[in-house]
């Protein structure tokens, strides 16, 4: 960031004084107390403490816990004051990043409209008459005017991505638990997500990543587990709803998916028309079924007691929940097992589904007129998500004929994570920023580098590239006598040998098991001396093998020795 924390923190209250968006904040801390933080902080920088994300402003969605603000959840009279920051921004702010106050949302995050608070509706942040989507409205807004560089969001069906489709910027939601719920005040316990707002999808990732880790606190929250998936395939195979399934779109929106998927063909990628309507048919469980006995154990009882700060839909939306039968809610878990399994065979083959974040974009009138409908209709390709155990990226996709923002969303499996982020960057033409890093780097020379017959054992564990690599000058190549044909790389000493190229790969750590127990004879993994110094895990073979083949250090790698074959 080119400002100084100082001077961000002047630039947001100006902006703040400019747009004039009291709607967007239930609590906002002041400028003085925010400027004092920033001082400090630039003082830390300049003794060399490294904050990647220093000066950076942070909105909350006040449903979440920051030590000494209010918590409402958008009702006045749930209000307590938090005690302790929630896990998900106190690893923020330990990164540098400054919390700018908490946002309006719709009442405890039941809504995708942003308009069922009585702090006010949020007005969307560039069509004032338009609704800002739900239940993460002011943070979305926050990002969307320019006033807050990250903003907090939550998401259960669909809070972190809707609101990020309506205002243009970028929403993650990621695997349920990697990021945990600590200092969240619950909807559905076991289907809410801690999500990110951010205008680019870089920066979104970086604070995903720092919010990202197991918390004890938090009985739900969950690592990246040991095989998990680093990178999306180099030439991605995706899927996309038949024509059918895009019939809940408005034309303007279903113009804007067909363009934004066209688009994509045209950059060569391969695209799938897949039947989703297993997915649609689970997200009703949301609200239609008995799954939403779980808003009524969070916040019930609070809600019987009638306070007057209660948004009518909302409560109405929760006490009904209240006579639901324990045995439905049982039937329904079964349910959802069953589409889950449903969800992992339909997703099978493809990297990920692109799917059209929302079906339209109302206005604030639209929605007060007919609040249930409308508030339906936006959670037709989300509401599934997270009861399936899926995790989402949601961009900007082909705007819409009249200028309006149009959002996709890249959805993968649990722990997916790293290939969602992937698929989104190629739908919006920037690098693809590291997201998961647990990897362990693999050096590679042979059969498994990109383009030679054994990468495919790479892709399938979802390794990811990393560069080109050459070793030190201890090294020597052979040619084995092998199907497929593979080098031989042996250690010989220090200047005995020449620099190899090859190519380095990160791998799962379950993955680089596996290819130990895997691995044929005479070929080990060992470890390789790298010209830059590093040590990494590498491919050699046995010395007994290396000296029978033919040698072959003269061509400096394998594949110039293939091309003079």
């Amino acid at each position: 960031m080119s400002a100084t924390p100082t001077a961000r923190v002047a630039a947001a209250y100006a902006r703040i004084a400019e747009v004039d968006r009291p709607e967007v904040w239930i609590t906002l801390r002041s400028q003085e107390v925010l400027t004092a933080e920033a001082v400090d902080l630039e003082r830390r920088v300049a003794a060399g403490e490294q904050l990647p994300l220093a000066g950076l402003l942070l909105a909350v969605k006040d449903n979440v816990d920051v030590a000494g603000l209010p918590t409402t959840a958008a009702c006045p009279e749930f209000a307590y004051e938090a005690t302790e920051t929630a896990s998900s921004v106190q690893r923020l702010v330990a990164a540098g990043a400054l919390v700018l106050g908490k946002t309006n949302l719709d009442q405890f995050a039941t809504g995708l409209v942003g308009t069922r608070s009585p702090y006010g509706a949020v007005r969307n942040a560039l069509h004032p008459e338009l609704i800002s989507g739900g239940s993460s409205s002011g943070s979305a807004a926050a990002v969307a005017l320019g006033i807050a560089d990250l903003a907090i969001g939550t998401d259960t069906a669909g809070s972190g991505r809707v609101p990020a489709a309506l205002h243009g910027i970028v929403g993650i939601k990621a695997t349920l638990g990697v990021i945990p719920a600590h200092g969240v005040v619950p909807a559905c316990a076991d289907y809410d997500a801690v999500t990110i707002f951010a205008a680019d999808l870089d920066l979104a990732v970086t604070a995903a990543k720092t919010m990202a880790g197991k918390d004890s606190r938090d009985p739900r929250s969950r690592e990246w587990p040991a095989d998990v998936r680093l990178a999306a395939s180099a030439e991605p195979a995706i899927a996309i709803p038949r024509p059918e399934d895009l019939e809940p779109l408005s034309p303007a929106y279903r113009t804007a998916f067909t363009e934004t998927v066209a688009a994509l063909r045209d950059q060569g990628l391969r695209l799938t028309e897949i039947d989703i309507s297993p997915l649609l048919d689970a997200a009703r469980l949301l609200y239609d079924g008995a799954i939403v006995a779980e808003r009524y154990a969070a916040v019930g009882e609070f809600v019987d007691k009638g306070a007057p700060g209660l948004d009518r839909t909302v409560a109405g939306i929760i006490s009904a929940a209240r006579e639901l039968d324990a045995h439905a809610f049982a039937q329904d878990l079964d349910a959802l097992a069953r589409a889950r399994t449903t969800a992992t065979t339909l997703l099978t083959g493809f990297d990920g589904l692109l799917l059209p974040t929302t079906t339209e974009h109302p206005s604030i009138a639209e929605v007060e007129a007919d609040p249930l409908a409308i508030n339906r209709r936006l959670g037709t390709y989300t509401n599934f998500c997270n009861l399936l155990d899926l995790a989402a990226v949601a961009i900007p996709g082909k705007p819409t004929a009249d200028g309006l923002p149009f959002g996709v969303t890249v959805v993968v499996p649990a722990f997916a994570d790293q290939s969602a982020v992937d698929l989104a960057a190629r739908v919006i033409g920037t690098p693809a920023p590291l997201l998961v890093e647990t990897g362990v780097p693999l050096a590679v020379f042979g059969a498994h580098l990109r383009g030679q017959p054994l990468h495919w054992q790479l892709e399938q564990l979802g390794a990811r590239f990393a560069g080109e690599i050459t070793t030190s000058d201890a090294y020597r190549l052979t040619a084995l006598d092998t199907t497929p044909a593979k080098p031989g790389l042996v250690r010989h000493g220090a200047g005995q040998g020449a620099p190899i190229l090859g190519e380095l790969f990160l791998v799962s750590p379950a993955g680089l098991g596996r290819f130990l127990a895997e691995l044929p004879p005479p070929m080990a993994l060992t470890s390789i001396e790298l010209s830059d110094g590093r040590a990494v895990v590498g491919f050699a073979c046995s010395y007994d093998a290396a000296v029978a083949a033919t040698d072959i250090t003269r061509y400096g790698s394998w594949v110039a020795y293939l091309r003079d074959r």
